[in-house]
């Protein structure tokens, strides 16, 4: 049996955190499939393992404990597999970095596609889009972090924030040249570390599958469409 049982889509969107925070510690899943998802979902809350909207969902099959939202989840694996700092100060700001990256997905899909992207659209959001980068630069220069070494938060040891960290701006990076450029421009240390966490043979393992099994997927429906005519 996996360690855990995950249920997302397959796309390395908001589940892909998950997905990396258990590759980089080594632990098992198994991914349950868009039937499954969808059966889950229909059931009435009080019948689900966890009551919830959306995905992700995940079981911790030693417990039989499970868990929805992402950075429940992330806040949840971060404790279980020693990868959150032992301060509160440093496992808040773990936190922190764990839902702005959340609120970059939510603005990146217009609020999960409420809406659709146009030129007009993208062209007003890039400032916006930059000053996050410029966020998580600042956050790293203020914790020390160089271009060729350190953690975002300046631990001795990567955690879920260095983790998150790479996930969110590498798997854009890799699949819009457009982010991929403002980010080397805007954020050439969160650029450098990202590189580096996705350079692990745990996170580089997940990105090679990742992209076998969603091609140049990245979030799903009309939304992913019309997010790859504006930011490519």
């Amino acid at each position: 049996m996996a360690d855990f049982d995950l249920y997302y889509w397959p796309v390395p969107f908001r589940g892909q955190f998950i997905r990396a925070i258990l590759a980089y510690a080594g632990k098992s899943w198994r991914e349950h499939d868009s039937d499954d998802i969808g059966d889950l979902m229909a059931r009435a809350p009080a019948d689900q393992p966890v009551p919830f909207m959306g995905p992700p969902v995940l079981i911790d099959n030693a417990s039989a404990f499970a868990i929805a939202e992402m950075p429940a989840i992330a806040l949840y694996l971060g404790e279980k597999l020693d990868l959150l700092p032992t301060s509160p100060e440093d496992r808040a700001r773990s936190i922190k970095v764990v839902n702005d990256a959340n609120d970059v997905l939510d603005e990146l899909t217009l609020d999960g596609g409420r809406e659709m992207w146009t030129a007009d659209k993208w062209r007003e959001f890039v400032p916006r889009l930059s000053r996050w980068m410029e966020i998580w630069e600042a956050t790293a220069s203020a914790n020390g972090l160089g271009e060729e070494s350190g953690t975002l938060l300046g631990a001795d040891e990567p955690g879920v924030a260095d983790i998150v960290t790479a996930v969110l701006w590498s798997t854009m990076v890799d699949r819009f040249d457009v982010i991929a450029a403002l980010l080397a421009g805007t954020a050439p240390r969160v650029a450098a570390l990202t590189r580096r966490m996705q350079a692990t043979p745990q996170l580089a393992r997940l990105a090679d599958d990742s992209r076998a099994k969603y091609g140049d997927a990245y979030c799903g429906g009309e939304i992913g469409k019309s997010l790859r005519a504006v930011a490519t």
